[in-house]
């Protein structure tokens, strides 16, 4: 055997070896959620309550590196097997399936690209890590997905920076040690006058208002974030001045990768607890699996969960490339939440009255899917940039001049 045959048997080798460490670890989490997460889903639920523990364990088995460098605390991982991480773990609870892609979302990607070392050390181990937890302030309560239309705004103080403003629908406000958020220096500027800062919970000035009761998502604190002339040093600055736009769009492609990654998920469920019931539950004198009606719904079902996991597959691929991928991550969120919807809706239709008692998750993850067409922009929004895209009205990230 010659030397180059040698080179390629070794590295064939390495690559095999690598792939069975990346199941055995999707393996791992989804052993976790069956044996862990399931028998307890519900009641922290219903109690709009994170377990504590549970997110401790997780912690400490790794779940939360992600994508973030091993020498940052993370993984490591490359961009397919994280989808198929937060798949996994979402097929039992999508809102742990958030936790997991928060660090390699909008928050960690923000610190890992832009942020400081001491920011870094501080704020992204740790966060990869699971030891703490962290949120992205972007939304606001009129500005919406328009991200450079935001009316939060900050002045300068000397060397300070002086915040006044309001987030709207912010998540994990009773865990997050600290907050990415945005603001902008004047509204004239648009973009460039959007600036992004990393604020520490305890900050003076910082009201957190959790919204109670939500349709969906419930074990997560979501609400309101306010700002009272909170006074933040000139370390709190996240990558330059007037650079916060493209911190934002710099990491949401990530962001939209794991909300596809967890429609999957529940699509995935949605399937197969529908396909369990329809082979058990009788009617008429035989199962319902052998009513067309139920045969057709099964099988859109299936073909949308696995057309969903293909697009998600060559979104994780793309930005794995290192590509700008606005389009196709567009894609992949609009689709994948799209059908979990479809699926959702489906299965509570096949399961009938037994769909919307807590006896059965299909009600949960119903209630979850319509919340997912929701966040990391609305499906409307992700239509609306996709169409720009293939008409020539949005190129690189950018709306053409009109």
């Amino acid at each position: 055997m010659t030397s180059e045959q040698d080179v390629s048997v070794a590295t064939a080798a390495d690559s095999a070896a690598d792939e069975a460490q990346r199941r055995a670890l999707v393996e791992l989490i989804g052993e976790f959620s069956r044996r862990e997460l399931a028998p307890r889903v519900a009641e922290y639920d219903a109690a709009e309550q994170l377990p504590v523990d549970l997110l401790e364990r997780m912690g400490a088995l790794g779940f939360f590196g992600g994508v973030i460098p091993v020498d940052q605390g993370g993984l490591g991982l490359d961009y397919v097997t994280f989808a198929q991480l937060v798949e996994e773990i979402s097929k039992t609870c999508q809102i742990m399936g958030t936790l997991v892609s928060m660090p390699s979302g909008l928050v960690g990607a923000s610190l890992a690209r832009y942020g400081t070392p001491d920011q870094r050390d501080r704020w992204l181990v740790p966060l990869a890590k699971g030891e703490i937890f962290g949120a992205a302030a972007v939304t606001e309560p009129q500005s919406g997905s328009d991200v450079a239309g935001m009316l939060t705004h900050y002045r300068r103080d000397g060397d300070d920076f002086v915040l006044n403003g309001a987030k709207a629908w912010i998540s994990n406000l009773d865990i997050a040690s600290f907050f990415v958020t945005f603001a902008t220096s004047d509204r004239a500027l648009h973009r460039r006058g959007v600036t992004a800062f990393v604020i520490p919970r305890d900050t003076p000035g910082l009201g957190l208002h959790p919204v109670k009761n939500k349709l969906g998502f419930r074990p997560l604190s979501t609400g309101e974030v306010l700002f009272d002339e909170v006074r933040l040093p000139a370390d709190a600055l996240l990558g330059e001045e007037g650079q916060g736009f493209e911190v934002a769009m710099t990491a949401v492609e990530r962001g939209r990768l794991g909300v596809a990654a967890r429609g999957v998920g529940v699509a995935q469920a949605c399937l197969d607890d529908t396909i369990a019931y329809a082979k058990e539950r009788e009617s008429f004198g035989r199962t319902i699996s052998q009513y067309q009606i139920v045969q057709s719904r099964i099988t859109d079902m299936s073909v949308g969960a696995m057309t969903a996991r293909l697009l998600v597959r060559r979104c994780a691929e793309a930005l794995q490339e290192g590509a700008r991928s606005r389009q196709l991550t567009s894609m992949a969120k609009m689709y994948a939440t799209d059908v979990a919807m479809c699926s959702a809706t489906a299965a509570v239709q096949v399961f009938g009255a037994a769909g919307v008692t807590p006896d059965h998750r299909v009600g949960r993850m119903f209630r979850d899917a319509k919340v997912l067409q929701i966040v990391e922009g609305s499906n409307d929004l992700h239509r609306a940039l996709i169409g720009e895209f293939e008409l020539d009205l949005r190129r690189a990230g950018e709306p053409v001049p009109r």
